[in-house]
């Protein structure tokens, strides 16, 4: 596709997140419109929105997604965040999205935030909040690289109870380095070849740098780009789909660190199929999550 029409599809995005006043019927419809039907599931949002309690600041957040059609918010990490959170800390923000989950299970998905430095309480953490509660996947920051050996033992009870992992990683440009303890997808993949099978999402997929860390997961096949976060840029989903298979990439919005609209422009606006679309705005994440909603009983 063209620069022009990315910018279309992004433009009209953006005015879709910023107004609820309904689009009159004899206006064309924007650039997918039939593919918004699906109702996009994101795999990567935190709840930054404003609100006294946690599940208010879902209801905001959820106002936002409505607008543009994202019906399902895999939710992790609460705020304040902190590099290197101590196990009081991690748990404080399990417990706001286990806060959220009680009113807004038909909306969002947890994910348990665990720090590896600190591997007994997490492992602790993870059944806490997934063997014995409602959340069916785990992420992972930056605390610690993520090939170190510490994160073994998550990743072998993560399988155990189907537990999706969304693991950070970013390659800072310009000179500024990662912050220490911050991963590359060079090191998610190091932590999948020693599981095999075990399915996993890079976050953001290197962020800056997203065409080296697109190589870098190229030759793990359970290893699933995750798009959020990044600046809007041309020719990134091209290339995940092209080096990956479309099978293997997941519409995420990183929200509020970014928005719903801008991340599904960098979609929509791809020069791809559609039905490569519906497969990572929906398709891909559902069929990734199914082993734990199943576990649970739930239908989705």
């Amino acid at each position: 596709m063209n620069r022009r029409r990315f910018l279309q599809s992004s433009a009209l995005l953006a005015a879709a997140g910023s107004t609820a006043r309904p689009v009159a019927a004899a206006t064309p419809a924007w650039p997918g419109e039939d593919l918004r039907k699906l109702g996009y599931w994101d795999i990567h949002a935190h709840v930054g929105t404003p609100g006294p309690t946690p599940a208010k600041r879902m209801e905001a957040l959820v106002r936002a997604a409505d607008r543009v059609g994202v019906e399902r918010i895999c939710i992790c990490m609460s705020p304040p965040w902190q590099n290197e959170p101590t196990p009081e800390q991690f748990r404080r923000s399990n417990d706001d999205v286990l806060a959220i989950l009680k009113e807004w299970s038909a909306r969002a998905f947890g994910f348990v935030y665990l720090n590896p430095q600190h591997t007994r309480a997490s492992l602790d953490e993870l059944e806490r909040c997934v063997a014995d509660g409602p959340m069916i996947g785990i992420k992972l920051w930056v605390g610690l690289h993520c090939n170190a050996p510490q994160l073994d033992p998550i990743v072998r009870r993560a399988a155990e109870l189907d537990a999706l992992i969304l693991q950070h990683t970013w390659i800072k440009q310009r000179g500024k380095g990662n912050l220490p303890g911050e991963s590359t997808p060079m090191d998610l993949a190091e932590l999948s070849a020693r599981h095999p099978g075990v399915p996993m999402v890079c976050g953001h997929t290197g962020g800056g740098d997203w065409a080296l860390g697109i190589r870098a997961i190229r030759t793990r096949p359970e290893l699933h780009a995750d798009l959020g976060g990044g600046d809007p840029v041309y020719g990134e989903v091209e290339m995940a789909v092209r080096e990956l298979g479309a099978s293997r990439v997941l519409y995420g919005s990183d929200v509020h660190g970014r928005s719903f609209a801008s991340q599904l422009g960098r979609v929509l606006g791809a020069d791809i199929s559609d039905a490569d679309k519906k497969l990572i705005l929906r398709e891909n994440l559902r069929r990734l999550l199914q082993p734990a909603l199943k576990r649970k009983g739930i239908k989705a």
